[in-house]
Formats: C-alpha cells, sequence, structure tokens
C-alpha cells in the first residue's frame, strides 16, 4: 500500500504530492487527512495524506517510507481536504498552507510534538485490602504514610497535589497508592443558565423565516440597528438546529467581543461551547480543537479562523458583523471566511446568516439583486429609542482653545459622572502623539526603517513604529539642532486619557487599545471591569465600537471623525460610516436614554449626516453611485498586486514587467492600474508597488494571475501578493 503525501514546504515548486510506502504496521491505521512524519532528501519532515493507493504510480524518484503518524485524533475529514483545494484555486495560495490553516498552533505541521494535554492525577489506595494492611502492621512508625493511608481510606477523588509529599513517594513506590490521569480542559466555563427573552415581533418574523428554510442553501442578509437583538435569534436558530441533532458555527470579528458574546453562549448552551480566537494559549486552543474532534462541542464560537472547525453535521453558519474587515487574512493563505462560510454552506446544503447593523456594500448590493435574502430588524429590542446624535464643529471649538475635548463633551461626560452612568470615547489612533517636530529646524522623528513617522507613547517615553516594531528613547533635545524645541501634534488615545484626569480627576478612567492589552485576559479584565461599573470612562480605539453591550452607558463621544475620511482608499466613506454607527449603538441600550456626540471639522459631511439620523439605505445609495462611477466594487471585481524587494530599482522594473504582461494578456474591458507606490511605500526597508485590476468578466484572468505567480515563486529577490477582492491598499 502507497500514500500519496502532501508535505510541509510552502512552495509552488513543490505544492505536489509525494509517493510514499505504508509499512506493514501503519496499513490498518493510516487514513486519508492524517498528519505523518515522512524522510525528505536529508531531513525528516511532516505532511498530510490525501490519498492511499494500492498500486505503485510512475514515478522518477525512489520511494520511501513513511515513518509514523504524528497524531492518529487529528484527522483532515473530506470536507477539509475538498476546502483546502477551494482556497487553493481561488487565492493561489500553496495547498499546504491551505491545510495548515485549518490546525490551531499546537498541532500545525512546523510545530514540535510537544504533549499539549493536561491532566489531573489522581489517587487511590490499592483495592488489595490485605496489601494495604499488611503495610500498616509492618509500618508503625510511619506516621505521616499512615495519615495518608487513613485519609484516602475516608476520601475520594483526591488530587495527588493536595498531598503530595516524600511520604507519598514512598508509599506510591510500594504500590500502597495508585495514580489515575484524567485529561482535563483548561477553560472554565460559566454554567449560569441564561433566561430565554421572549422574541420581539420583529425577530420572530426573522426567525420563521430562516427557520422554514433550515435545510435549505442560502444566504441571508440579517440587517438590524444596534441593539434589535440579533444574538437573540441567533440563539433561536441554534436551538432549532441543536433539536435536529447539527451543529452550529459563529464568527465573530474582533477578539475584544469574545467575552462577552462567549458569557452568553456558554450560559445558554454550557459545555457544548467551543471557543476559539488569538487570545487563548496553545494549550488552550489544543483543548478545545480536540472538543471538536471528538463531538464533545456542538457549538463552535470564534473570530476568522474558526471557520476552519472541523464540525461534523453542520447545520448552520453565523458570521456577527459581516461588514469587518477582519474577516478578511492578509497573510497567506490570503482567504475571505465569508467565502470560506459560503463553501461549507454549500457542502452541507445549509443557511448562512450574515449579519450587521451596517453591511457592506457587496452584501447589500446582492441582497438588493435577490442572491441574498435580506430579513430587517428596524427596532431596538424591548422598545429601545436610538441614541440622540449631535454633530460638534470642531472649528469653532478651536477658537475656543478647546484642541480635543468639545465643551459640549466635557458638560454631557460631567453629566454621566453625577448621573452615576458611564461613557465611551472612541478615538482611532494609540499612543500619546502621532508626530514629534522640531519647531526651530523642521525635525521630524521618523522611522528609519518605514516611510512613516514615530508614535510617543509618554507611559515609557519610547517613539515606536507601528509597523516594524523599530523603538528609540524620546530625547528633552531635537536630535538635529539640539535645541529644547520639540513639539508634540496629533493625539492618541494615550494622551486622551490623560487630558480626561486633568479635566475630572475623580474619575475612573480606562484605557483598551493594542497596548493595553498585550497580556492573556487584559481585554476579559477590562471589559468585565467597565461592566461591574469599576470604571467611569472607556477610552479606547476601533476595537470597543462594536458588539459591546454596558447597559450604564449612556454617553458616547467620538473624538475626531475625520480620521477615517481623509485616508486614501475607495472604502474610506463605508469604514466611517459603519465605525461611526457602530460605536454610536453602544450608548442607551438599557432603560437609560442615550446620547452620541461626534467632533469633526466637516459638520456637513454626507457621511456623517447618514450617521446622525441613522440613514443608512440612504448612505448605500449614495455610495453606490460614485462606486458605478469609478468602477469600484460591487459594480467590478478587483484584485491587488504588491510587488515587493529590498532594493528600490528592481521592485520598480518588476512591477513595469508585471503590468505589462498583464495589459498584454487580459481583455480589452479588464482595467490595469499602475504600477504605483503603495499608500506606505517603505514598510521594514522592504519597498512597495502596488497594481489594481478591475475587471467584470475576463476568463483570462486567473490563467494570467497563476502563470505570473509561479514565474516569481523562487526568486528570492521579489515577493509577489496577489490578493482577490482587497480591503487594504
Amino acid at each position: 500500500m502507497y500514500a500519496n503525501v502532501i508535505i510541509e514546504y510552502p512552495l509552488k515548486t513543490l505544492d505536489k504530492y509525494f509517493l510514499y510506502k505504508i509499512p506493514d504496521d501503519l496499513v490498518n491505521s493510516l487514513k486519508i487527512g492524517m498528519q505523518v512524519k515522512v524522510p525528505f532528501g536529508k531531513q525528516t519532515i511532516k505532511g498530510f495524506v490525501l490519498n492511499i493507493v494500492a498500486n505503485i504510480p510512475s514515478v522518477d524518484y525512489e520511494i520511501k517510507e513513511i515513518i509514523a503518524i504524528i497524531n492518529p485524533e487529528i484527522i483532515l475529514n473530506d470536507e477539509l481536504i475538498q476546502l483546502g483545494k477551494f482556497i487553493e484555486e481561488s487565492t493561489l495560495c500553496p495547498l499546504i498552507s491551505a491545510y495548515q490553516a485549518m490546525l490551531p498552533a499546537a498541532l500545525k505541521l512546523k510545530k514540535t510534538t510537544n504533549n499539549y494535554h493536561k491532566y489531573n492525577t489522581y489517587i487511590e489506595l490499592n483495592t488489595d485490602k490485605n496489601l494495604v494492611n499488611d503495610y500498616i502492621k509492618n509500618n508503625p512508625r510511619s506516621i505521616k504514610q499512615l495519615e495518608i493511608i487513613k485519609y484516602l481510606q475516608n476520601n475520594q477523588n483526591v488530587l495527588k497535589s493536595t498531598l503530595n509529599c516524600s511520604a507519598l513517594k514512598i508509599l506510591i513506590n510500594n504500590k500502597i497508592v495508585k495514580e489515575n490521569k484524567e485529561e482535563v480542559y483548561r477553560l472554565n466555563k460559566d454554567n449560569t443558565t441564561l433566561i430565554k427573552n421572549k422574541l420581539t415581533s420583529e425577530q420572530q418574523d426573522v426567525f420563521n423565516n430562516i427557520k422554514a428554510n433550515l435545510n435549505t442553501l442560502n444566504t441571508y442578509l440579517l440587517y438590524g440597528v444596534t441593539g434589535s437583538g440579533k444574538t437573540e435569534v441567533y440563539f433561536n436558530l441554534i436551538d432549532e438546529v441543536l433539536k435536529q441533532n447539527k451543529t452550529a458555527l459563529v464568527l465573530i470579528p474582533e477578539i475584544s467581543l469574545t467575552t462577552q458574546i462567549i458569557n452568553r453562549f456558554y450560559k445558554r448552551f454550557n459545555n457544548i461551547v467551543a471557543i476559539f480566537h488569538s487570545g487563548l494559549s496553545i494549550g488552550e486552543k489544543h483543548d478545545e480543537y480536540l472538543k471538536v474532534v471528538r463531538e464533545e462541542a456542538k457549538i463552535v464560537v470564534g473570530t476568522r479562523s474558526a471557520i476552519f472547525s472541523p464540525l461534523k453535521n453542520l447545520g448552520i453558519v453565523i458570521i456577527d458583523e459581516e461588514h469587518s474587515s477582519t474577516y478578511h487574512q492578509e497573510n497567506i493563505p490570503r482567504y475571505n471566511a465569508i467565502e470560506v462560510a459560503k463553501w461549507r454552506a454549500k457542502f452541507h446544503n445549509i443557511p448562512l446568516i450574515l449579519g450587521s447593523a451596517t453591511p457592506s456594500l457587496e452584501s447589500m448590493a446582492r441582497a438588493q439583486k435577490n442572491v441574498y435574502k435580506l430579513v430587517t430588524l428596524n427596532n431596538r429590542a424591548q422598545d429601545v429609542e436610538l441614541p440622540k446624535c449631535n454633530i460638534i464643529d470642531l472649528t469653532k471649538e478651536i477658537e475656543k482653545n478647546n484642541l480635543v475635548l468639545s465643551s459640549s463633551l466635557l458638560e454631557a461626560i460631567a453629566k454621566c459622572l453625577v448621573n452615576k452612568e458611564q461613557t465611551i470615547l472612541l478615538l482611532n489612533r494609540r499612543g500619546y502623539s502621532t508626530v514629534i517636530t522640531c519647531s526651530n529646524c523642521g525635525f521630524t522623528y521618523k522611522c528609519p526603517n518605514c516611510d512613516i513617522t514615530l508614535t510617543y507613547h509618554k507611559s515609557s517615553n519610547h517613539l515606536r513604529c507601528h509597523y516594524c516594531g523599530y523603538t528609540t528613547f524620546k530625547s528633552e533635545k531635537c536630535p538635529e539642532c539640539k535645541e529644547e524645541s520639540l513639539t508634540f501634534l496629533g493625539t492618541g488615545t494615550e494622551k486622551l486619557v490623560t487630558l480626561l484626569q486633568q479635566e475630572f480627576p475623580t474619575a475612573r478612567i480606562v484605557r483598551m487599545d493594542t497596548d493595553t492589552t498585550t497580556k492573556k485576559d487584559s481585554y476579559q479584565k477590562i471589559i468585565d471591569d467597565f461592566a461591574a461599573f469599576k470604571y467611569d470612562i472607556l477610552v479606547g480605539t476601533q476595537m470597543i465600537s462594536k458588539g459591546l453591550d454596558f447597559p450604564l452607558v449612556t454617553l458616547v463621544g467620538v473624538i475626531n471623525a475625520d480620521s477615517s475620511l481623509n485616508i486614501p482608499d475607495f472604502r474610506s466613506n463605508e469604514r466611517t460610516f459603519e465605525l461611526l454607527t457602530q460605536v454610536a449603538g453602544r450608548a442607551g441600550r438599557s432603560e437609560k436614554k442615550g446620547e452620541v456626540i461626534i467632533q469633526t471639522f466637516n459638520p456637513d459631511n454626507k457621511i456623517i449626516d447618514f450617521v446622525k439620523n441613522n440613514e443608512y439605505l440612504n448612505f448605500y445609495k449614495y455610495e453606490m453611485a460614485i462606486r458605478k462611477t469609478l468602477k469600484y466594487p460591487p459594480y467590478y471585481f478587483l484584485i491587488s498586486l504588491k510587488v515587493s524587494s529590498k532594493e528600490y530599482d528592481i521592485a520598480s522594473k518588476e512591477a513595469n514587467q508585471i503590468t505589462k504582461i498583464l495589459k498584454n494578456n487580459l481583455s480589452k474591458e479588464t482595467i490595469v492600474l499602475g504600477p504605483t507606490t503603495a499608500n506606505i511605500f517603505k514598510i521594514n526597508n522592504i519597498y512597495n508597488f502596488q497594481i489594481l485590476i478591475k475587471y467584470r468578466f475576463d476568463n483570462q484572468i486567473n490563467k494570467v494571475l497563476k502563470e505570473i505567480d509561479n514565474m516569481y515563486a523562487l526568486n528570492k529577490k521579489i515577493s509577489l501578493s496577489i490578493l482577490f477582492d482587497p480591503i487594504h491598499f
């Protein structure tokens, strides 16, 4: 017997099967989809078995034997094997990279074979009473040993750690005490039962609509305003799926959302829930994966990579906040989790639910054309009103010397503090100051490796690059002219907290951004503490904008609404509308009315006006007209090619060469733009050029891109990245 094995090298030239003989001792145990150790040249590497054959095909190399099965419990089933081939074809990634993306960190092919299982060791007396009694008679002076024996005679399920000592070791060595290992999972669940809320009439209509087609392939766009109770609809649909003895997969966009939503899932469904996100330890990811493999978990909730969970008999896939860019993987394999979800829904012939208060334009366009089925929740649950939104003109505030916090926002925060209510403030920039420049000579601190200014972090007195990680201390004097004339420009979350502490000395303020959430469980601690009213004000970046639910939050303030509008990207209007609408939705979600204050230098901007009046559909029509004129998605498909090199001339030359190939081989209707320098031209001493392709129908495009991709597969001086439906430029 022989096996076709795809090996761990993520190179196009080696992205093929290699034939290996199955040793006699593995013939009955080896299965398709298993990980194996194999010899390759002078190395021992790992791979996946993708086929087993009885006869020897003709090959031009020596056929060697498989060395061992790595983990017989971990098997890529037929669905995941087919899914890997779909990802390879649709993203042009190496097939092995697609399969590696499906495993948690502890099980990836390049990891060592460390044992990530966790065990509790229990002790008990030997059941041979004569042996125990003889030992007691023969050791009357071993007081400590006799105490342990007596304790074990009167107690069961005793953890070894509670009695661990030299006396216990002697008893174990003499076989008077036996050890029993029991595998345990690291994550502790809150098994408090969550009371099922009665669905509103709107929620019931949406539920009934989808329930009637639970065993049919459909993609539903659930458009519901913030606070309309989309999660409660999800819960009821999952209940129906579980009744059919099927499983459910739920994706959420941000790790910061997992804290609250996971607790709700645990309380509703108890111990049949497994979770996946980047905040888990390697051991925890290993445990959660095994729960799914062993079919102990019927529901998986997680961020992007959870889409590959090996759930059997899948009954529904739900993607919450479907508009989020975090569902796009930017490293190889560059997949879109929503497209993967569509594939899995089709494989199982089940519904896919895409939920959002601000659906992406592409999703709403598909819903308008009946490609998706549109279901809506137009009102908040329990008749709660949407918050009142006020726009503050910052140009007038500057005249009052209010450079960061307007007088209206300060008054509103003070009112919340008096009323024992909470405030959320959004500022989508971390650090203290975004630019430090010298007012004497004009010197500006810039990253030596990237084409970007350094951000000042006051708490550590460091200047940092948020792209390559370069760090340096800030001096008191200008490095160029040696004068004490450094000027701090721009405001980040760290500086905002300082300003708030000056204005409100008694206020309890917490900051949530990537600087304050580096430690394990730091997200959960901040969110839990804020929910428990240990803080009055939460300051954060966009990670606080979606999905969080705090009953005492009655005020949301946006410090600078223009920061995302000014990004040179055709999606900047859409991202701004999404961000502002989502963060506004955190206010007034309970009995108390909410207020939103948006500070801007462009109070007459159409996008901000749409946010103020909660006019998603008017925004959709407005933005779609612009997209149609400029030939952008959803009217045209988009592909980005990024050409990178350590040498500027090489990157420029090859980018022009690729552009020429594209223009000569693609349809005349296909638009090729570039090459241009990327938004950030140099990152970590790598020069980046970008080529954009816009097309509607072009049968040649995949063939041409594959040929170009193969041209640069072994080129060590050039890196070529091809991204379908790019989110960032």
